[in-house]
Formats: C-alpha cells, structure tokens, sequence
C-alpha cells in the first residue's frame, strides 16, 4: 500500500547530519556530535538501589499506572528543589514528562495554532526548531551575542510581527554554551509582562556551572508571580542523574499545567511512574547535589582538556567563547567554508561533529560547528581532536 502522510510530517526534512551519523555505525569513531553525558558519571550503584526500594517498598503497586500529572511525591521532592533555586512552586503546578523534549511540545500544543509566531535565539536548540516545525509554527530568530538575546531586535521583532511564544535556553545553551547576562534576562521578562507575550524557558544544563560560586538565576526566579507569571520553566534530570530514565518537568501558571496535563493524557496517559519512583527513592536516600558536583568538576577538566587542544592547532582564524558550563563549545570556522562538508571529510578519518547550520531558524552560518566535550577525556579526546585538525588543515588546504 501506498501511504498519504501528513503535511505536518511532510514538513519534518531528514536531516543531512543524522544521514552522514548514520555512516559511522559500527566503526572506531569518535564523536564529539551528541549531547551525551559521560556513562562512567552515572550513579549505577544508587539507581539500582533505589529501584530495588521501589519494589520492597510499593510492590505490585509500584508497575500500576499512574498519575498524568506525575508522581506526587517525587513532584513534592522536585517543589522543595525548586524553592532552593528562588522558584517555589506547589504540586498542581508541576507537571513530570518525558523528557523536557516533551515540555517544549505540549507547551506549543497548548498555547499556539499553527501559523503562530515563535521568537528564539539565534540559534537554538536544534529539537526545538523540529517540535515547532511539526506543530506548523513560524519560528523567528532574533540577534543574539555572548551575552544572550540583544533585547532591542526582540523589541522590534514582537511589535512586527506579535509573537504567541519566547523560546529560550538561557543558561549554557545549546549549541553555543551561551549563558547571558542577568541584565538581558530582565530585559526579556520586561518585554514579556509590557507586550503579553509569554517565555518557555528551558533548562537542561543549568546544574552544569563550573563555577561553583557564580549566580545565573533563572527567568522564572526573576519574574514577577503576582502579575500572573510570564515564564514557564523546564528542566530534566537526564543530564545530572540518565537520560534513559527519560524524566523532566514542567513548572507554571496552575491554568497553563491542567491544560498540558489534558494534552499529554491523549498523548501518552503519564510518563514512566516506574521511572518517577526510582527517582523519588534517589532522591531521599542519595545526594544528588553532591552527584552534581562531582559532574561539574569532572565536565569542567575536559572543557579545558578540549580548548587546550584546539588552542594547540595554532589556528588564528578558528574562534570560540570558552563556556561557563554545559557540555559543547561552539566553534566559528574560517569564512567561506562549509562545516557540513568539512563532517564528510572528517567522518572518513573516524571522527564526528554536529555543523552549525542546523541550529539556526532562518539563514544560517554555515561555517560553525558543534563540539561535546563531557562523553570523550584522555587520549580518546586528544586523538579525536587531532583527527579533526587534520580533516581542517585538509580541507582548507583544497580551498
């Protein structure tokens, strides 16, 4: 039989990187394309432990289903970890999904019909720009530097065009490992409560400071409440805790929660309550922010094992801002050359990368790319990096 897709699903271009990727299966490559934590980090014994607790603890009860809005004690735990981080919340206004993937979809199923405008950073999250593609949005990237969006282009942008959504991924964003300035953050809120326009704000990586004394504060913490709330905020623990458990959240106006919960009820009933459980037990029986301190520290060391390397090169026109956090450092390329070519050439010397021009919602800068820094350390990442030279040296020799 012939199928007849859909023209949502029509819209959804293969993308040119996953088609190269998928080259790489089955040999000694090394990647520095995924946004993969490191595997060695994960708490495997603590998981384990705590799913065990599940067990002795719920029984068969703990394999029923559950709740749509999540798993209320681990929704409690996650309100006091919130409140720690200026953000306090009550239950009914947290949502668990799967994944904060999940949040950015029902937060566009929610508050937009297609054809709606959607402002980002330019640019943004790669998945992002695919979940409002598939909803029929028209997404508008906005001027944005080191320091975040530059808020005067936003202004121009919402009076031109009135925008139904912000997307933006404020601290150590991907791809650019961007954390902006509190000043652009109050900015954004003050366009937001002045033109009524609300924020999604997304926050995988905010854990991942190197810092460990410097304060981004969040755009929820910074909004007003008592005017209604502006922003909505989701995190995830696949970056501090696994991503195979496939578990974030979703904090916001109480009306904006119930309708997402409604959203997700037709979409998948309720995310994994085996998966929410597990991470309730680690919660209260494993210190997770210690976990995350031992992250920062190890992530940190391979940020600056990477920049070492390609300070190594000797390349005058190779640039890139070292990030406070996160896991990928943003390189700008020579002008002129084409990174998703360069990924050709550097696939057939066993290493792997993500070209920028994905990222961009409009026109994009072709001569960027993407570097993970938290999967690979040691030689594996010195002979990574050198793979990649040569495939540049290569290919701007031929140019």
């Amino acid at each position: 039989m012939e199928y007849r897709f859909s023209s949502n699903v029509e819209r959804l271009q293969s993308s040119a990187v996953r088609d190269i990727l998928k080259l790489t299966q089955g040999k000694e490559i090394i990647s520095f394309a995924g946004g993969l934590p490191a595997e060695e980090l994960f708490p495997l014994d603590a998981v384990k432990e705590a799913t065990e607790r599940v067990f002795r603890t719920g029984g068969k009860n703990a394999l029923q289903y559950g709740l749509t809005e999540g798993f209320l004690p681990l929704r409690e735990q996650l309100c006091e970890r919130m409140a720690s981080k200026g953000m306090p919340v009550q239950p009914d206004e947290m949502i668990m999904t799967t994944g904060s993937q999940q949040a950015i979809d029902l937060v566009a199923r929610v508050l937009l019909e297609p054809g709606d405008i959607v402002l980002v950073e330019n640019p943004t999250y790669l998945a992002s720009l695919q979940v409002f593609s598939l909803s029929g949005l028209r997404v508008i990237p906005v001027e944005s530097d080191e320091h975040g969006m530059i808020i005067s282009d936003a202004e121009r942008l919402i009076k031109q065009h009135k925008p139904r959504l912000i997307y933006v991924v404020p601290t150590f964003g991907n791809p650019t490992g961007r954390v902006w300035s509190l000043e652009r953050r109050k900015g954004l809120l003050g366009l937001s409560h002045r033109f009524g326009v609300p924020i999604l704000e997304d926050d995988p990586y905010g854990d991942i400071q190197f810092d460990e004394q410097a304060h981004y504060p969040t755009l929820f913490s910074l909004d007003d409440r008592s005017k209604g709330g502006h922003v909505l905020y989701t995190s995830t623990f696949s970056k501090t805790v696994a991503p195979a458990l496939r578990t974030g959240w979703a904090i916001g106006s109480r009306a904006v929660i119930a309708n997402m919960a409604k959203v997700k009820q037709a979409a998948d009933l309720h995310s994994s309550t085996l998966d929410q459980q597990t991470l309730d037990q680690l919660l209260r029986h494993f210190s997770l922010d210690d976990h995350i301190k031992v992250i920062r520290k190890s992530y940190g060391e391979r940020m600056r094992h990477m920049q070492q390397l390609l300070t190594a090169q000797g390349w005058s026109d190779v640039k890139w801002v070292q990030p406070k956090g996160g896991m990928f450092l943003w390189l700008e390329l020579p002008e002129g050359l084409d990174s998703e070519a360069l990924l050709r050439a550097a696939v057939k010397k066993n290493v792997a990368f993500v070209p920028g021009a994905s990222f961009f919602a409009a026109e994009p800068q072709r001569n960027t790319a993407r570097l993970n820094f938290t999967y690979t350390t040691g030689e594996r990442m010195a002979t990574g990096i050198s793979r990649f030279a040569e495939a540049l040296n290569e290919f701007l020799a031929r140019c």
